[in-house]
């Protein structure tokens, strides 16, 4: 007796389990179906008795009821036929509908897999019809519907579909179904008899791809017809693919598991795109944000990390799991169905390799970061300038399909046509958005990293060269740039100097002549001292100075502490390319004379110095009214071997002095720095005192709000707006440079112009 009240609990178990799935499978499913009206009625009772489709009424406290709604009955069919494949393009008319392009079963007589019920998709036409349109719906459109289960109406819809071109979005989800589960079964067990070719089963293939794009919508749908796509890819490889599913695999993805495992299996590496893959399937890992919102950039990242890592791919021992090829029909018909099983490892589930692609998914997702949150801004586009430069140094190619495509064909053309060669005007076009009235320290670093991101280098570049260019003034790009890892030597940095001074000369009369761009073109050529990188950096950079008005500024403080040999170093470059043209006119002495009381040397020896170096070379002397205009004999100069050399020259000090001028100074020790002294400021620096001591105050740090310097201002007796003018145009007069930033509410100080002038 208890063995009995087991089975019978256990029979009253399963379906109330599977009424309860039925249930929820079909709010997702079909929508517009009505809940079923028939009922299977089990009753329970402890003398042991199941009774199923009752409907008497019992008071008995010793039965319970289970109502379990399962669809429509299946209708007595006297149709003896048996069932048929009705190939595709093959023509039949069924009970006045005509259906002309075949792909379902036809007949009377075809049995589900497991033996019980008819084939849900069999159309038999001795089954009466009633003509409806393909939207009708009625309570016999349950979960799992069958053709042979379906009203007199339901069956007429059905055929008003099948007849139809199959393509109608808004059609009652279960006749779809219905026409996908014979489909279903072709593949899965009339292809593996071999009795379906390569020809229709592409067809096949066609087919349901073209289903799922029609109804996507219905998640169910889309489920199922992947996996029947998954299963006929790995069937018939030689015949069909799915692309797009193998880059973006679901988390159950069959097809995923069986291309690793035959992988694997072959002992081959497994290349970038299946490691992406797998990335995308592992079940212990999700995509971060970056990842799922830049897809594209973060596969394109993935697979250059993966392959710069492990070249042609990891390669996986063979595990002893085996891969168990399982397919789980949409048909109620084919239940039971059993594919063909290959003798694979399933080595999709390891943590060793996982973890190694887990690692670079990481490292992508991080670098993905800031474009990301960019993107995730309002009215922002990938082909925003902002959106590009923030795009990673490993897909800086993008950047040419994004957004820099335009910029690199003008770079490109002004530099073999214009020496590269352009107005800061015309270059800002390409950030698209407007000119600013000075190029601080912000639009500056936009400049570089504009150009550097599409592959090129500019001058002048604020981080080497140690100035900045104007809203209304020139740069010089050149090709390939600094590169990422730049560093500048010492005989760079010397060289930067020796050219600011040489064009400082070069331009007093307006006008640079060839042999003067020859002779500062030499200096930097013949220094054996500079990398290809430097030369080509500092080619710009002259290019850039002889095209851009020349000042002192910043240049005194820095002068003064040469040594008698070291000045004497500079003034041989300065004489030496006053007189590369052949000729020295009095504008060029009265500006030799300015630069040697710059350099402290007494102005008389300029002459004095422009006749040894002319006698020395052209072998004759100078007139007498050398300090009005000394010309050289020769039509050409030639610099002295040891102008060229004198980085090389006979001491240390000489060979730093250009240095020791140029580059920055260390910041100092907070503990030996000397407050300067309110009294030292007169006229000659540019800025009262009342504007100093403000100055003084904002360099205690690097950053204010407005309402800070506002009362910093109020203690000085000063306006806010005219004060942070007033000590910009200072700093302008200075080094080239603005020192203070405004943005918004915030007012950022540019500690290292800082620097720069307190040097």
């Amino acid at each position: 007796m208890e063995f009995w009240l087991l089975i019978g609990g256990a029979v009253i178990f399963y379906y109330v389990i599977k009424a309860k799935a039925a249930a929820s499978k079909q709010q997702t499913q079909n929508k517009n179906s009505p809940s079923f009206s028939n009922e299977i009625r089990i009753t329970a009772t402890t003398s042991n008795r199941i009774v199923a489709n009752s409907n008497h009424d019992d008071d008995d406290d010793d039965l319970a009821t289970f109502s379990i709604s399962y669809g429509y009955n299946e209708e007595k069919s006297l149709n003896k036929t048996p069932g048929k494949w009705i190939k595709p393009g093959e023509s039949i008319t069924i009970n006045g509908h005509t259906v002309t392009s075949g792909n379902f079963y036809f007949g009377g007589v075809l049995s589900s897999l497991d033996g019980f019920g008819t084939e849900a998709s069999l159309v038999d036409d001795s089954l009466k019809i009633e003509s409806k349109p393909s939207s009708f719906v009625d309570e016999s459109l349950g979960y799992w519907p069958k053709y042979i289960s379906l009203t007199p109406k339901g069956r007429g819809a059905y055929l008003s579909w099948l007849s139809s071109d199959r393509n109608d979005p808004e059609v009652p989800l279960g006749y779809v179904f219905i026409y996908f589960y014979g489909l279903e079964r072709r593949i899965t067990v009339d292809s593996i008899k071999q009795s379906v070719d390569d020809a229709e089963f592409k067809f096949i293939f066609d087919e349901i791809l073209r289903l799922k794009n029609i109804y996507a919508n219905s998640r169910s749908f889309s489920n199922y017809s992947t996996r029947l796509l998954e299963v006929m890819c790995i069937l018939r490889p030689h015949v069909v693919s799915y692309p797009k599913l193998e880059k973006n695999p679901q988390r159950d993805s069959l097809l995923f598991k069986h291309r690793l495992a035959t992988r694997v299996n072959e002992g081959k590496p497994v290349p970038p795109e299946l490691a992406l893959a797998w990335i995308r399937f592992y079940p212990d890992y999700n995509l971060k944000k970056p990842a799922r919102r830049c897809g594209y950039e973060f596969s394109q990242l993935f697979t250059r990390l993966y392959s710069k890592k492990y070249a042609d791919g990891i390669i996986v021992k063979p595990n002893k799991t085996r891969l168990k090829i399982e397919y789980y029909p949409a048909s109620s018909s084919l239940r039971g169905v059993a594919l063909p099983q290959q003798n694979l490892p399933d080595p999709s589930n390891l943590k060793g390799p996982a973890n190694k692609l887990i690692a670079i998914a990481d490292e992508c997702t991080a670098a993905l970061d800031a474009y990301s949150r960019y993107l995730a801004k309002p009215d922002t586009a990938r082909t925003d300038i902002e959106a590009v430069l923030l795009l990673p140094d490993d897909l800086s190619d993008l950047g040419a399909t994004l957004g820099l495509g335009k910029f690199k064909k003008w770079a490109d053309e002004v530099i073999s046509t214009k020496n590269g060669l352009v107005d800061v005007e015309e270059f800002w076009t390409y950030t698209k958005s407007p000119l600013p009235s000075k190029i601080n320290k912000k639009e500056a670093e936009l400049i570089q990293n504009l150009a550097q991101k599409a592959g090129y280098g500019i001058a002048p570049d604020m981080r080497y060269h140690h100035a900045k260019t104007s809203a209304d003034g020139k740069l010089v790009l050149f090709p390939d740039g600094h590169g990422k890892y730049f560093e500048p030597s010492k005989a760079y940095s010397e060289m930067g100097m020796a050219l600011r001074l040489g064009a400082m000369v070069a331009t007093i009369d307006s006008h640079v002549d060839h042999s003067e761009l020859n002779l500062l073109t030499q200096l930097i050529d013949h220094d054996s001292n500079l990398s290809p990188t430097e030369k080509q950096s500092l080619r710009a950079y002259l290019v850039w100075r002889l095209n851009t008005p020349s000042n002192i500024t910043g240049l005194k403080a820095r002068l003064e502490t040469l040594g008698n040999a070291e000045k004497a170093a500079v003034s041989r470059v300065l004489v030496g390319v006053a007189m590369a043209d052949g000729k020295i006119d009095p504008e060029e002495i009265k500006q030799l004379e300015k630069l040697y009381t710059l350099l402290g040397l007494d102005k008389a020896l300029v002459t004095g110095d422009i006749h040894g170096m002319s006698s020395s070379k052209a072998g004759s002397r100078p007139s007498s009214s050398q300090s009005e205009s000394i010309s050289s004999t020769s039509t050409s100069f030639q610099l002295d071997e040891s102008i060229l050399a004198i980085h090389e020259s006979e001491t240390k000090d000489v060979q730093s002095m250009l240095g020791a001028i140029f580059m920055e100074d260390e910041p100092a020790d907070e503990s030996t720095t000397t407050a300067v002294d309110i009294t030292d400021i007169d006229e000659e620096s540019g800025i009262d005192k009342q504007h100093y001591l403000l100055f003084e105050s904002l360099i205690r740090k690097d950053k204010w709000t407005r309402k800070e310097v506002e009362a910093l201002c109020r203690d000085s007796g000063l306006m806010i707006s005219g004060a942070l003018e007033t000590i910009n145009d200072w700093s302008f007069d200075k080094v080239d440079a603005a020192v203070l930033e405004e943005d918004g509410d915030a007012i950022y100080v540019d500690l290292e112009i800082v620097e720069e002038i307190e040097g």
